[in-house]
């Protein structure tokens, strides 16, 4: 009976994995056809004469490159700024004699969970008010303020899963607050830190509408914006655009990558915690 339900554990999550990597796998192989080959009928599996192309003409007729640097810029700038807020907001949440914990911890999971469309025409306002519109701070300051209240929720529940004790005995040492958060705690934190890092990455290399809303020029566009923009009314170039979605999916599955044990502690961690 064991063994039927791992054999059957296993089947069902090589499906799931098929069903995942199918549409990556034709993603990639698109990258690498022609034309002709894209509008074949019936569609080849495997593409017959690879070329690099499709690339070429992303990073040259397509200006690629520029909107590589802008969401590399963005992307990592806000998760910066969240980590660091997040961090010590998290852990005053979790130690501290904060008043109305509940209630700050419903609204900053209701914030997180607030649709970008109800704000998009009034951020546009504020930020074409005091003048920030195209440009890098204008996107980073809405996307830390759109992100850190989850991150605030990730890592004050993985505060709470860390002894008092060791705090306790920085303290006996003589060691002041800000410190024993720096060296103790941020330590022990880690992988809640790289849960609440990749997520804020992820998000705000993926978003589109408040990126398209406040960055109108092109030399300040981030991928998602540019590649809706690939093409005109006459032309879809679906190698073009699978070739640049095959390059940007590579800086998240490469963090997946590095920090997925760190990742999945992370999570549990905050799945068990109040």
């Amino acid at each position: 009976m064991r063994r039927f339900q791992v054999t059957w554990v296993h089947g069902a999550a090589l499906l799931i994995a098929l069903f995942v990597a199918a549409p990556l796998y034709w993603m990639f192989a698109g990258s690498v056809k022609s034309r002709g080959e894209i509008a074949a009928n019936p569609p080849t599996l495997w593409p017959r004469k690879p070329t690099g192309d499709n690339y070429d003409e992303a990073f040259d007729r397509y200006n690629f490159g520029t909107y590589m640097v802008n969401s590399v810029v963005v992307a990592v700038l806000a998760t910066i700024v969240v980590l660091a807020l997040a961090v010590f907001a998290g852990y005053a949440l979790a130690r501290l004699p904060v008043r109305g914990k509940a209630p700050i911890m419903v609204t900053l999971l209701m914030i997180s969970l607030f649709p970008a469309i109800a704000l998009a025409a009034p951020l546009y306002l504020l930020m074409r008010e005091i003048g920030w519109l195209n440009s890098y701070q204008g996107l980073i300051l809405v996307y830390v303020a759109l992100n850190v209240p989850f991150a605030i929720w990730i890592l004050r529940n993985y505060f709470l899963g860390i002894p008092k004790e060791m705090e306790e005995v920085a303290w006996m040492d003589g060691a002041s607050p800000v410190r024993t958060v720096v060296s103790v705690i941020l330590p022990q934190a880690r992988p809640g830190m790289f849960t609440a890092g990749v997520f804020t990455f992820t998000a705000c290399w993926t978003e589109f509408l408040i990126a398209v809303t406040l960055n109108s020029a092109d030399s300040f566009r981030t991928i998602p914006v540019g590649m809706a923009l690939f093409g005109d009314q006459y032309d879809v170039p679906y190698g073009t655009i699978f070739a640049a979605a095959s390059v940007s999916v590579l800086p998240v599955a490469l963090l997946v990558l590095v920090f997925r044990r760190a990742v999945v502690s992370g999570l549990t961690s905050g799945a068990v915690k109040g």
